[in-house]
């Protein structure tokens, strides 16, 4: 008597997501580590172990890659934005790419979530408006509060589109398969959508519409150099981090996402509650993201492998991302393939030092010899 297979749960078989071809619908989310190279900011050797080690998920989307020095929020953070951090990701790609893998740069500003310490010529961070967040920042001597910053001139703006542009030429350079705008958390994206941060009278404030602006010029700008099957964006529309505050997010990530759509570009990757904390931080309607949206959509935050299996199952998102697991389990798509057991992630080890706490962490075939 045979007995049916049993049959694999969608979230581990492929999809195409725009000109992306995912081997498996578990993406490794962006995730800061202030790893770079001290003094240029450029990926290193064990950069690339990292990034190496987990080129089993379907999507790599790199930690935040600032666009510029002004674009830079915390120390030891990488760009892309010189040669050398040019030929530092090209290492990295490279590795991901002879393991299989697919592997897309996050493009970042972070606008007013800076401090003078990291600026060119020890300047004020730049922002939509001059309001201060309330949130700190990381720099050589620990966490410390962000410095005020100043309001974005008008005629400003079109040379901070045009760091976002070279950023991604330099991304496409280093042989990655496409890029992530980081228009979430606060940074200067989400900074220009929210009223909170965006207190502007110009054509780039006011109205939802003038709010949006800046995400869907950079969107359009960046899907140029790398073609729009190849370009995605964050989200995070109730998430409160780093200060990141609307009257009313509904309707202005209804009107983003209905706009992104019309761009056609590849996908939205949004964070669905508060990021790290709960799931359902504010009532908002994600569905109503992903039904107007016709490009993929990738959930975020919080999933475990049975949320993730069911949400894909149930037609909730085409891929999940995983942040902290992947930090503590380079192979989480097997662990989570065959149910095993995962390795619990060290905090204190998130953010600047070496090997400890970013390449140690033993795969299943290692845990088991």
């Amino acid at each position: 008597m045979s007995h049916a297979a049993t049959p694999v749960p969608a979230l581990f078989t492929p999809i195409q997501i725009g000109d992306i071809a995912l081997k498996n619908r578990i993406v490794m989310a962006p995730l800061t580590r202030n790893r770079a190279t001290h003094g240029n900011d450029a990926p290193n050797a064990l950069n690339v172990e990292y990034y190496r080690q987990r080129a089993s998920a379907g999507l790599i989307i790199t930690e935040g890659t600032q666009v510029s020095q002004q674009g830079q929020g915390y120390v030891w953070t990488p760009g892309m934005y010189t040669n050398e951090q040019v030929a530092g990701w090209k290492a990295i790609t490279d590795a991901v790419h002879a393991e299989g893998g697919a592997i897309i740069a996050q493009l970042w500003h972070v606008g007013r979530v800076s401090h003078v310490s990291l600026q060119p010529g020890g300047q004020a961070p730049v922002a939509p408006s001059a309001r201060v967040a309330d949130t700190k920042t990381y720099i050589e001597s620990g966490f410390a509060a962000v410095s005020p910053p100043r309001e974005l001139a008008l005629d400003e703006i079109p040379a901070i589109i045009g760091e976002f542009v070279t950023a991604a030429e330099n991304a496409k350079a280093a042989g990655f398969d496409g890029v992530e705008l980081h228009g979430a958390h606060g940074y200067l994206i989400d900074q220009f959508l929210r009223d909170d941060s965006n207190t502007r009278s110009d054509a780039y404030g006011g109205s939802i519409e003038n709010r949006v602006r800046f995400a869907l010029e950079v969107v359009e700008a960046v899907s140029k150099v790398f073609g729009k099957g190849r370009v995605g964006i964050r989200i995070s529309p109730v998430s409160p981090a780093n200060d990141a505050r609307d009257s009313d997010p509904q309707a202005l990530f209804g009107h983003l996402v209905a706009k992104l759509s019309e761009a056609g570009i590849a996908f939205i990757h949004v964070v669905e509650g508060a990021t790290r904390e709960a799931r359902d931080y504010l009532p908002f309607d994600y569905a109503a993201l992903r039904k107007a949206f016709k490009g993929a959509y990738i959930a975020n935050n919080g999933f475990t492998r049975e949320l993730a299996i069911e949400t894909i199952e149930n037609d909730g998102a085409d891929a999940i991302a995983f942040g902290r697991l992947f930090i503590a389990n380079p192979d989480l798509v097997e662990r989570l393939r065959v149910n095993a057991p995962l390795n619990t992630p060290v905090v204190e080890t998130f953010y600047g030092g070496d090997a400890k706490g970013y390449t140690d962490y033993p795969a299943l075939s290692g845990a088991a010899a």
